[in-house]
């Protein structure tokens, strides 16, 4: 079966025989019968840009790093969350991390909550709840508002717990610290 298409004409090229130009409004044509109307021709209203579609608000903006991709010598801002299947090394302010079992960040990250399955190395600051999983390995300057840890997690290094790690990160005294080896 055919298509009948005014602007492909049966694929037919100008010079072949039977070749008709695409016909314009709803004239008869040599059977009588009316033809499809064609299409209007543009105007300026209709070559008019089209809208931009406004924001979407309340959408959390996530960066994922997948398993084999290293990312080195970044600063990341604006990120709700940063999930971590492969290698980071970086500096970060955000809301929530995600390390998974074969994921690694090596760096600065000052968050609200850490949910860690792989290995943190660095500074870390958790303004409210750190997570360590049973895989889970942190090491270095640790500071935290509430803890936990599963059976097989690690934690290692200069440790300070509590709401008071929170304002020392911020440079008060602190009141509260912990050295582990």
């Amino acid at each position: 079966m055919a298509l009948q298409s005014p602007f492909f004409n049966n694929n037919k090229r100008e010079g072949e025989t039977g070749y008709q130009p695409p016909r314009t409004g709803t004239t008869p044509n040599a059977t009588g019968a009316t033809a499809a109307p064609s299409m209007p021709t543009p105007s300026a209203s209709s070559t008019a840009p089209l809208p931009v579609p406004a924001p979407v608000t309340g959408a959390e903006s996530k960066l994922t790093v997948g398993p084999n991709i290293k990312l080195k010598g970044v600063e990341i801002t604006d990120c709700d969350t940063l999930v971590v299947e492969g290698s980071v090394e970086a500096t970060m302010d955000s809301r929530v991390i995600q390390i998974s079992e074969r994921g690694a960040f090596k760096g600065s990250a000052e968050i609200d909550i850490a949910e860690i399955r792989g290995v943190f190395d660095g500074n870390l600051t958790v303004r409210q709840k750190l997570t360590i999983f049973s895989t889970g390995k942190v090491t270095g300057h640790v500071r935290y508002g509430k803890i936990v840890i599963e059976e097989g997690g690690q934690l290692s290094g200069e440790i300070e717990a509590g709401a008071s790690a929170i304002r020392n990160a911020a440079g008060a005294t602190p009141l509260q610290q912990v050295k582990t080896a």
